[in-house]
């Protein structure tokens, strides 16, 4: 090699951009401009919640109603109510996602894997509100004889009891809601974890292959420790969609008060939520900082979640560097 030819690959291509050229800058403070509007917003919601709701947790006790003397046992029933039916969605949902997504990406034709795709996706824009009129009026009918099973079965067992006590007449209950919030977060998880799946390094399963792995063996070795964390990211974001449903939940649910373990109960509490939807309408002054109040418990719930979450991905990733 010449040095007249070394001198010539050492200059960066025509169609490379220069660093720190006029582009590069508006496009970094057009990014630091968004993601501090991001967070800005976010204090603010925060700011907003805390300085109307810092009242709502110490009102007199006739303010929480009469099945609750202190914020915290008003808001404890709720709490328990938005885990239950969360917790009881993304038991049901993240298989048949995950399952779903492999299919979808590893098994199917491409003339069978391209409409259902499409179908998943168009299934995620449905608004709440239809799964809820579909879950109170149609689904919760249809549940009635499960919950006399469940009931009738595991009724009298020790622990299982609790779960499976006197069922709702009508089918409204945390199990209903759970399986209508699973049906809401089905698409969401879907087709995150197909686009995970389907960007594993072709070469990784091709080398799996030709070492004499099955088709299952391949996907365990290669597609799933590559797409660890987006399907936790695929999941939690399910989740923060399970805990902040209240549309669905409040038309589903025969909401009771106290609180109750009973997934199948003649009623049962609301999720938080859901409850603040149904008690806006006649809220008082003081009621309004109440209601205002378990807002800003549900906010750092999420956020509490979203930073588990991030935490986790970041130590897949981690892990998966070395």
């Amino acid at each position: 090699m010449t040095a007249r030819t070394a001198d010539i690959e050492d200059q960066p291509a025509a169609w490379a951009s220069v660093r720190g050229g006029i582009g590069d800058r508006i496009f970094s403070g057009a990014a630091l401009a968004a993601g501090l509007t991001i967070l800005g917003a976010l204090a603010g919601v925060f700011v907003f919640l805390l300085a109307k709701g810092a009242t709502g947790f110490s009102k007199p006790a006739e303010v929480y109603g009469p099945h609750a003397e202190s914020f915290l046992g008003y808001v404890f029933p709720l709490l328990v109510g938005t885990f239950t039916v969360s917790i009881i969605a993304l038991v049901i949902a993240v298989p048949l996602a995950f399952g779903i997504a492999l299919v979808i990406s590893h098994y199917a034709p491409r003339w069978l894997a391209t409409p259902v795709a499409f179908v998943i996706d168009l299934l995620a824009a449905v608004p709440s509100v239809v799964y809820g009129l579909w879950g109170a009026f149609y689904l919760a009918k249809k549940l009635v004889p499960m919950h006399e099973w469940l009931h009738d079965t595991f009724g009298s067992w020790p622990v299982l009891g609790a779960l499976f006590g006197e069922p709702n007449a009508a089918g409204k209950s945390w199990l209903t809601v759970g399986i209508v919030l699973a049906i809401m977060i089905l698409p969401i998880i879907t087709a995150i974890t197909r686009e995970v799946f389907s960007r594993t390094p072709r070469l990784h399963e091709e080398a799996a292959l030709a070492l004499g792995a099955t088709r299952w063996e391949m996907i365990r070795m290669t597609v799933f420790p590559y797409s660890r964390s987006g399907m936790v990211s695929a999941v939690m974001l399910g989740l923060g969609r399970a805990l902040g449903e209240t549309m669905a939940v409040a038309m589903v649910l025969s909401v009771g008060f106290g609180l109750s373990w009973n997934i199948i109960a003649t009623s049962s509490p609301t999720s938080i939520a859901a409850n603040i939807a149904l008690k806006y309408k006649e809220r008082s002054a003081d009621l309004l900082n109440v209601l205002v109040a378990t807002g800003l418990v549900l906010f750092l719930l999420t956020f509490l979640v979203n930073f588990a979450a991030r935490w986790i991905i970041g130590r897949s990733e981690r892990r998966m560097a070395r």
